[in-house]
């Protein structure tokens, strides 16, 4: 995309999203609202937790919006056995997350909110995800040696536990880190046209 008409603002602190983001090409500046709640109703099925997030993420933003602007907000979790897997708190809640996840094939969902000051556009991209069983040791290695506190399900695909324990994957790869930057490509190519 040679020239995009808006100021595209990343709505995340997240490093991943922020590399994956620039790899479109497409200029973008990080703006980050301290203290976004990420709540949502406990009845909410799993895999609309993120989408869900992800338009809240964006009514902080709304009032901030200017004309030529559009604001770009993602939430992404791990789902599996209808559990929603954020990030976790500990290193005992990780390597509970990385149990549950062994020898299984999980989904990673991420919500995306585009918000214009005239248009919003929200949709979920799903990925599958499988693991080998992994054992106690690589668990517990993983956890030391990569510190996965801030990744949802407690893992980073692109990191040793995904060298080591991914067997297969059906969707997009950068999904499972973070950004489905394909179809958001496509997406801000459908706000270029309008």
């Amino acid at each position: 995309m040679q020239s995009f008409k808006y100021h595209l603002v990343l709505a995340s602190g997240s490093p991943r999203r922020k590399e994956l983001l620039a790899g479109l090409d497409i200029p973008f500046e990080v703006r980050v609202i301290p203290n976004v709640q990420e709540n949502y109703p406990s009845q909410l099925p799993a895999v609309e937790v993120p989408e869900y997030i992800a338009v809240e993420k964006a009514e902080a933003y709304r009032n901030a919006i200017g004309d030529k602007e559009l604001v770009l907000t993602a939430d992404t979790v791990v789902v599996c056995e209808g559990q929603v897997l954020g990030k976790p708190k500990s290193a005992e809640q990780a390597a509970d997350m990385l149990r549950l996840l062994s020898g299984k094939t999980h989904l990673v969902v991420t919500g995306v909110c585009l918000t214009t000051k005239n248009r919003q556009r929200h949709y979920s991209v799903k990925t599958e995800v499988t693991f080998k069983s992994l054992t106690e040791e690589e668990i517990s290695y993983y956890i030391t040696h990569y510190h996965p506190f801030d990744k949802a399900g407690a893992y980073g695909i692109q990191e040793w536990i995904g060298y080591i324990g991914c067997t297969g994957l059906k969707g997009s790869y950068y999904n499972v880190m973070g950004l489905p930057v394909q179809s958001i490509y496509k997406e801000l190519q459908n706000f270029q046209k309008e």
